[in-house]
């Protein structure tokens, strides 16, 4: 596989560096082929219908009963796919979650993608245009808005088990849309060694972080969570410090994200250990996950379990909040994207 930046330098040995900058401002554009891309000129723009325009291509999509979250199923590179999720935010505006792996190696008990295993991680164009997809549907669909505010890395895969396409897509989105680092959010179940070098990499942009966290008691986590192991807690303690003391503000918070499973991870025990823990780190956001169901062994905690444990939170201090379930009609919901062979796919 190769990039599109890669085809273009093969196509065009000998352009300017400028000439890359004004292709990549004509992805971001309106235009919807090459040939519309009128600050390139005509000669330019015939070479450059050799190199595919999408590198993802539309199978279905699905839109939930409310009309607040649409699932694309994306063809990429090899014959694999993918799903991206549109959803509407209280911004009035749109919140894209995008996918960086086709499947997922982490194996997270609750996770549906864990059962596809991992086929490839995805390049940045593939990630890139999971946003440009979705700015030409809402193109195609002017009543619903057109504005995407925010974007979430929470689709299929491990963003940091694909890093640098990850950091290329974060700086070109930087770069090319009027989406800030505030309103980007990278999702994690924790790989560390990945965490650290975000602290000293000078290009990493400084995005929010959510660590999939889901129990701050070493045994449960690894029931849940079969990548983690014994020194994980202590270990992710220390690098939150760090990372709160180089990059923590009012507006850049980092954020442990918890999968609230009936009898597993939701009693008070498990509430006042995650209460400690958080404590000893410092400003941290906890994110309550009702879990939505995957086919998975797992239920969902009781609304008055997870009332109780967020008021054990609460009197210890924590900044808590429960995230609102959208999507769960068309499987979009957090941990209900899968792509199986034999699944029946809905238009």
């Amino acid at each position: 596989m190769t990039s599109r930046r890669e085809q273009f330098e093969a196509l065009f040995p000998h352009e300017p560096a400028f000439r890359w900058k004004q292709i990549e401002q004509g992805l971001f554009s309106s235009a919807e082929s090459w040939s519309e891309v009128t600050s390139l000129s005509k000669i330019m723009r015939e070479g450059l219908t050799q190199i595919p325009w999408m590198s993802v291509v539309p199978q279905t999509v699905q839109t939930s009963k409310n009309g607040d979250t649409h699932k694309a199923l994306l063809n990429v590179e090899g014959g694999k796919q993918i799903e991206t999720v549109l959803m509407k935010n209280n911004r009035d505006a749109w919140t894209i979650c995008v996918s960086s792996q086709v499947g997922c190696a982490m194996r997270c008990g609750f996770c549906a993608t864990g059962k596809m295993g991992l086929t490839r991680s995805l390049l940045a164009d593939e990630i890139i245009d999971q946003y440009r997809f979705w700015q030409q549907y809402l193109q195609h669909n002017p009543t619903l808005g057109s504005r995407i505010s925010n974007i979430v890395f929470m689709g299929m895969g491990e963003p940091l088990a694909n890093y640098e396409e990850v950091k290329k897509t974060l700086n070109t989105i930087l770069t090319y849309t009027d989406i800030g680092r505030t309103r980007i959010t990278v999702s994690t179940v924790g790989v560390l060694p990945r965490l650290e070098q975000i602290l000293t990499d000078k290009e990493w942009p400084h995005v929010r972080l959510a660590v999939s966290l889901h129990s701050a008691i070493a045994e449960t986590r690894k029931k849940i969570v079969p990548t983690s192991y014994d020194e994980f807690l202590p270990k992710l303690e220390v690098w939150a410090k760090n990372y709160l003391s180089v990059f923590g503000n009012r507006r850049h918070h980092l954020t442990f994200e918890y999968v609230m499973l009936k009898g597993v991870n939701d009693t008070p025990e498990h509430a006042k250990a995650l209460a400690t823990f958080v404590r000893r780190i410092g400003r941290i956001r906890i994110n309550l996950i009702p879990y939505n169901l995957t086919g998975m062994e797992f239920e969902c905690s009781t609304p008055s379990a997870i009332e109780y444990f967020m008021s054990i939170l609460h009197s210890s201090g924590c900044i808590v909040t429960t995230r609102r379930t959208m999507g769960d009609d068309i499987a979009a919901a957090c941990g209900q994207l899968i792509v199986l062979t034999n699944k029946d796919q809905v238009a």
